[in-house]
């Protein structure tokens, strides 16, 4: 039978083609371009962009599978003291035209780590996905929460509800004592256990990355033909622009992909293509920009 890391590298590649097809019939217009590049000290990926759509009007659906040594203050983060790596993940974020779709990030990743013989020591997934709306639709929350859990529940009933609360702790931005969106699902360093074996958190791992497409393309089909004014397209890019600062303040991803000699475009595809900081900007008491403001904390929409 093939390895873990090897059929997780099928995976990951499957997925991307069929995230990609999918994105582009619910579109309507614009086609992703596939751009291929090899690491520096060992891998590669494949980074696919879509711009300019119909609906998307940024986006990225990259994967990588990458190996070599870990820096000190990569290995300092990932909590290891062996400096032998490998990684393999799909990573995604969508930012739509209009501010009636919200932005959605995905990501699902495998790590192991190896010795000064090259043996293997440790193993483990990660990944999640969450929401970030511009103006709240709590239909589209519950249905957003509601199809996480389902993907989880197979797993362990207790998994939904303890990856939540990871997501809401995990996008956070403190410095703005908001949360980045609506939340989803977070989870890190899923290691076999007397109960879970890797097989089960990969196919856990992947039940989360499945339920992606058919989750997003329903909110896009709800959302794609309701008309915006200007003022909202305002709106849009300054709660972008906290997008941003989560990312480059807080994320650990991106922290990451720096540290360990990552492609920098590839890295940074997550940001918004327009974004605005407008000084003390407040919304307007009891308006649906107020309405999303008073929502960005923790939630149990389920």
């Amino acid at each position: 039978m093939n390895s873990i890391k090897d059929r997780f590298i099928k995976y990951i590649h499957t997925l991307q083609d069929q995230i990609c097809s999918g994105l582009e019939a619910a579109d309507g217009s614009a086609m992703f371009e596939e751009d291929n590049w090899k690491r520096d000290g060992g891998g590669g990926g494949r980074t696919r962009v879509i711009a300019d759509g119909d609906v998307i009007e940024k986006g990225g659906v990259n994967t990588s599978v990458v190996f070599g040594k870990l820096g000190e203050m990569a290995k300092k983060q990932l909590k290891v003291d062996y400096e032998d790596f490998f990684a393999c993940g799909l990573s995604l974020v969508i930012h739509p035209k209009s501010p009636m779709v919200p932005t959605i990030h995905m990501n699902v990743r495998y790590f192991e780590i190896y010795d000064d013989q090259g043996d293997y020591v440790n193993g483990w997934f990660g990944g999640g996905t969450d929401l970030t709306p511009y103006y709240l639709d709590k239909e589209d929350a519950k249905f957003f929460h509601t199809s996480l859990k389902a993907a989880c529940d197979p797993f362990g009933k207790e998994l939904y509800p303890e990856y939540k609360d990871k997501c809401d702790k995990y996008f956070y931005n403190s410095h703005r004592g908001e949360t980045r969106g609506i939340g989803g699902v977070f989870f890190d360093y899923l290691k076999p256990t007397t109960e879970k074996t890797s097989e089960d958190w990969m196919q856990m791992t992947q039940s989360v990355g499945d339920s992606f497409l058919p989750i997003y393309s329903k909110i896009i089909a709800t959302h794609k033909e309701e008309t915006y004014t200007p003022e909202q397209k305002v709106w849009q890019e300054i709660r972008r622009g906290r997008y941003v600062e989560f990312n480059l303040l807080h994320d650990r991803g991106t922290h990451f992909g720096i540290k360990t000699n990552g492609r920098t475009e590839s890295v940074l595809m997550s940001l918004p293509p327009t974004v605005r900081w407008e000084y003390m900007h407040e919304p307007e008491r009891g308006s649906r920009e107020a309405e999303l403001v008073e929502n960005l904390k923790a939630v149990d929409w389920v």
